[in-house]
């Protein structure tokens, strides 16, 4: 499904990011949920990653990050937010069952919560602290925390395809959020790198991957 300029909903994003972040920018996991059920939605590019962004922009995401979703009369930021919206106009993605809808909510609010920020200190650590002396100490320091959440949710996940009965807004945030997970981290796992390699394999993934990394080439600094 392509980007429509004419679609009734709109969600942000960068204009252009650096080659460390594309990819992993958190309106990929929007585009991702439409495309899964069909929905054909327009851009809005603000500028850059690190950027100031205009007052108006602060007005409907006061951190200034993407995504802002609008639809209507209805704006959101936060993609959790969003997606349990979208999950909401769609059992594809949020089941109608009160036992399948609450383990799914459950899983994307734990992926947010509980593997996230554990994952994510270390791309910071890696990312912000470069070329430091307290690098290498402060992710050491991390790292087992990290390692700790990654073994917790091999276990829970087991043998199965999916986190619940079928794919959810649970595995969607999870499994993007396992791809920012270092290599050897995720190879401990084999039922991970399996489970991340089914995710990133479906169609709807990949389009929406295509999507964002199109309009990152359109507008890149063209080199001098």
């Amino acid at each position: 499904m392509p980007v429509d300029p004419n679609a009734a909903i709109e969600i942000t994003g960068y204009q252009w990011v650096p080659p460390f972040a594309e990819g992993r920018i958190k309106d990929l996991r929007i585009r991702w949920a439409l495309e899964e059920i069909g929905r054909p939605y327009r851009e809005r590019l603000i500028g850059g990653i690190f950027e100031e962004k205009p007052p108006e922009y602060l007005a409907d995401q006061p951190f200034g990050q993407v995504p802002v979703y609008k639809e209507g009369d209805v704006a959101l930021f936060e993609s959790g937010a969003i997606l349990l919206h979208i999950g909401e106009q769609d059992e594809r993605l949020l089941p109608r069952g009160a036992a399948a809808r609450g383990r799914a909510i459950s899983w994307m609010i734990a992926a947010l919560n509980s593997v996230e920020p554990m994952l994510q200190t270390l791309v910071i650590l890696s990312v912000a602290g470069a070329d430091r002396d307290w690098q290498e100490a402060a992710k050491d320091a991390a790292r087992p925390f990290a390692e700790k959440r990654l073994a917790q949710l091999s276990r829970a996940l087991g043998d199965r395809l999916w986190l619940c009965d079928d794919f959810t807004i649970g595995d969607l945030v999870m499994i993007d959020v396992l791809r920012a997970v270092p290599t050897p981290m995720l190879t401990a796992h084999p039922n991970l790198v399996a489970y991340v390699e089914r995710g990133t394999q479906r169609p709807a993934f990949e389009r929406a991957l295509k999507a964002q990394l199109a309009s990152y080439a359109k507008h890149a600094p063209q080199a001098a």
